[in-house]
């Protein structure tokens, strides 16, 4: 039997807050080493084209994290499952703080990235304590934390590094994360939901299942693979040519690019107050125009970087506009099902950072910085193409609501004891 919905009177505005400062400091540790890949890569003794297994091997883990951690928020008592997990993250962070070697380093971003859709978890919360009136703002807000998160964690991680060497990042981090438990604990409201009991195993093979019943799921996970590998294509390896002539930037001054990027995070907010009015699928049109008109000013790289400041501005903003767009459209569909539909669509998102990530450095190695553009804007071209064609193909959403209800329903089934 599905789980029933949470009832609530919606999500306060302290919640709100709260979930999204949460969210924005565990997802920032996934990405606190993109400005850092070549002071770690020095001090673990990988070639810089190979710099980008560092930011894959914390992907890689986020990808796993999904489909293994965040499925259980359908299950269990989120409020346990969020200060619990909150509390292992706090031991990860601590990991590359202190060891040493690319094999212990590697492993130990991996595990942070596990722990860190923590995010998502919130995320899929927010979605069903909020109303139905509000749900696309509440979405934002979170979402909003998120993306402060991973381009404030370039700024941070950057000054931090100058100061006090990378190691310093993570300890910082796992400091601040230990500080917010206790507020966590009294703020984080009480998971009402009865819970039917389901097989591990059923609950992960489930949350795979989803994309054979779920149109718009495919859809949105098309979408977003493409867009995030487009941006990982871009932030990857720009400190690269920052740091090499002519610019020759310090790490906090190309950390100084998170909060120009930071502007792009109001595509978040705005997306999703446009959503609750019925316009989410236009502004996921807008966005990916926008995103692909960004990429020639960001090839000016070696010319100016005030161009740069302006692709960077417009591509993050596209970013979340069809980012929480995306999100708005898939939460429409069965509530009992919200964290299997967060982890599956984020498992498109975890793949595109980890093809973006990796990819970025093998391109720029081999073709350089205009190299790395062609590619982000081919990627850009791929998601417009999905899109323009999910819309020629489009069924209602009613349809697809039910497929998900009804592979939720068969899930919860199939798995009692």
């Amino acid at each position: 039997m599905q789980s029933p919905p949470i009832q609530t009177g919606g999500l306060g505005d302290a919640a709100q807050l709260v979930f999204a400062v949460a969210s924005g400091l565990a997802v920032a540790n996934v990405y606190y080493a993109q400005p850092l890949i070549d002071a770690i890569a020095d001090d673990a003794r990988l070639a810089h084209a190979a710099a980008g297994a560092i930011i894959s091997a914390t992907q890689i883990g986020y990808f796993f994290g999904l489909l293994l951690i965040v499925p259980l928020g359908d299950i269990m008592d989120r409020r346990r499952l969020l200060l619990g997990q909150t509390v292992l993250l706090v031991a990860a962070l601590l990991v590359p703080a202190f060891v040493s070697g690319a094999g212990p380093l590697l492993v130990g971003f991996a595990v942070i990235g596990v722990l860190s859709v923590i995010a998502q978890i919130f995320v899929s919360y927010a979605a069903d304590l909020a109303t139905e009136k509000t749900r696309g703002r509440a979405i934002g807000t979170v979402t909003t934390g998120i993306i402060l998160g991973i381009l404030l964690a370039r700024t941070v991680s950057g000054v931090l590094t100058d100061m006090a060497g990378w190691r310093s990042v993570y300890i910082v981090s796992a400091g601040v994360t230990f500080a917010l438990l206790p507020i966590l604990a009294r703020l984080i409201p009480p998971d009402t939901r009865s819970h039917t009991p389901i097989r591990y195993g059923a609950l992960v093979s489930s949350t795979l299942g989803l994309f054979m019943t779920s149109r718009e799921l495919r859809v949105r996970a098309t979408l977003g693979f493409f867009i995030f590998t487009t941006i990982t294509m871009l932030w990857t390896p720009m400190v690269l040519p920052l740091r090499a002539p002519p610019w020759m930037l310090t790490h906090s001054e190309v950390g100084l690019f998170g909060l120009v990027g930071a502007v792009g995070a109001l595509g978040a907010s705005l997306a999703g107050r446009l959503a609750d009015r019925g316009l989410a699928e236009r502004m996921t049109g807008i966005g990916l125009m926008l995103m692909l008109g960004s990429w020639p000013p960001v090839a000016l790289l070696a010319r100016s970087l005030g161009w740069l400041i302006v692709g960077v501005v417009v591509i993050d903003f596209a970013l979340q506009s069809v980012h929480v767009s995306n999100q708005s459209l898939l939460y429409r569909e069965g509530a009992g099902a919200r964290s299997r539909l967060t982890a599956a669509y984020m498992l498109a998102y975890s793949a595109g950072c980890a093809t973006g990530s990796i990819g970025s450095t093998w391109v720029f190695a081999a073709a350089g910085w205009y190299g790395v553009c062609l590619t982000g804007a081919a990627s850009t071209v791929a998601a417009i193409a999905a899109w323009a064609w999910s819309n020629r193909h489009s069924y209602p959403a009613s349809k697809t609501t039910r497929h998900v209800t009804t592979a939720a329903a068969d899930a919860d089934g199939c798995g009692c004891e």
